[in-house]
């Protein structure tokens, strides 16, 4: 199912930029950064677990915010994207080595 996870966190501190750090990091081991704060990942309902359990431990519920948009199996076929920066999807699009 394809899961869209949007966050805004605060970079005031050092703590909030190592935070901030911590959550891309994440949200790349299951997805592709389609905008500087936002996530397309493409999970199992397994996988979404552990990714919403691992992005609430990191994220400062005092000072961030975190959502995360179920778009379904079919949810590739909802998107359309205009503009610069297309986004490649490697599970889309061939492979070329």
């Amino acid at each position: 199912m394809l899961i869209l996870v949007t966050y805004d966190v605060s970079v005031i501190t050092s703590d909030g930029r190592r935070r901030l750090r911590n959550i891309a990091k994440t949200c790349l081991d299951y997805g592709i950064r389609v905008q500087n704060s936002v996530f397309e990942c493409e999970v199992d309902p397994a996988q979404f677990v552990v990714l919403k359990s691992t992005l609430l431990d990191i994220y400062n519920s005092e000072e961030d915010s975190l959502r995360f948009y179920m778009l379904g199996k079919h949810g590739k076929q909802k998107v359309d994207h205009f503009g610069a920066k297309p986004v490649d999807d490697p599970l889309r699009d061939p492979l070329i080595i």
